[in-house]
């Protein structure tokens, strides 16, 4: 599934350790002007989280894409840790 509609939502931070990443604390535009870290989602007009980037000092210290099964299961993860390499992580349908 590819996204080309996505909304972009901010937040403090994200709970569980299941992907995708369930992201927490949403934040308003307003509260941004002071922050140093947040998580920033894209999400799919269906709501499923596609793009998750931890933002650290205004640079991108982690990333997650993700694609989704026609059923709305995850499909695979792209995880980029910032090391240069980024790791796949394939789910059944």
């Amino acid at each position: 599934m590819i996204a080309t509609d996505l909304s972009t939502r901010y937040f403090t931070s994200y709970s569980g350790a299941k992907l995708p990443l369930n992201l927490v604390g949403e934040l308003a535009a307003d509260d941004m002007r002071n922050r140093n870290t947040f998580y920033r989602g894209s999400y799919s007009a269906e709501g499923l989280l596609v793009c998750c980037e931890k933002i650290v000092y205004g640079e991108i210290e982690l990333r997650h894409d993700y694609r989704y099964h026609a059923n709305g299961h995850l499909a695979q993860a792209f995880i980029d840790d910032g090391s240069g390499d980024i790791n796949m992580i394939e789910y059944p349908a």
